[in-house]
């Protein structure tokens, strides 16, 4: 009896740990997630709500309209809307590059949330009037009164990228890295698993 348990124990202490799983997949279904799901609430906006109209609901914590943007997020730099495709263009290839050695769940979701948010904005900016590139991005929802009069317009790819750079920016702080590792004490470099 205690050989086969030694004979277990040693076995145990030779076979390779487990893989770790790149988290490729959650960012990219979380990102066709949040790109569907602005696409379709554009379409919807688009097809219902009239420009400069204002549809009151939650008894006025929300207005839903219909307003066109563009500028970057909250109407900021109208006018660079070439730009702002280029950078969409360019983060998003950056996500996905980084996909390939990406462990971190935390950052799978948060780099998610950006390239769906980013992608949803893009197809506006590519194929929405006036023209190629400089697209005018719908947005729709206004918050505690009517046409941003409290803060500014936004939609849900907005929203999808403001919360996956605070997810960014909370997981850096913390020190979480993209595969995973987390620094304990940036003093001494001591490196553990996270």
């Amino acid at each position: 009896m205690y050989d086969a348990a030694v004979h277990a124990a040693a076995a145990d202490a030779a076979a390779p740990a487990p893989a770790r799983r790149a988290r490729t997949r959650l960012l990219l279904l979380l990102a066709a997630a949040v790109f569907l799901a602005d696409l379709g609430s554009k379409l919807l906006v688009v097809a219902t709500i009239d420009r400069g109209e204002n549809l009151r609901v939650l008894g006025g914590a929300l207005y839903l309209t219909h307003a066109r943007n563009t500028g970057a997020a909250f109407s900021f730099a109208e006018g660079f809307t070439v730009v702002f495709t280029l950078v969409a263009v360019a983060v998003a290839v950056v996500i996905v590059r980084t996909a390939r050695r990406l462990y971190s769940t935390g950052w799978a979701v948060a780099l998610g949330l950006v390239l769906g948010g980013a992608l949803g904005n893009l197809v506006d900016r590519v194929f929405r009037e006036p023209g190629f590139l400089r697209g005018g991005v719908v947005d729709f929802l206004s918050v505690f009164a009517p046409d941003g009069e409290v803060y500014p317009i936004f939609n849900l790819a907005d929203s999808a990228i403001v919360c996956g750079g605070l997810l960014g920016a909370y997981l850096a702080l913390r020190g979480v890295e993209f595969d995973g590792t987390r620094t304990r004490d940036r003093g001494d470099g001591a490196v553990s698993r996270g």
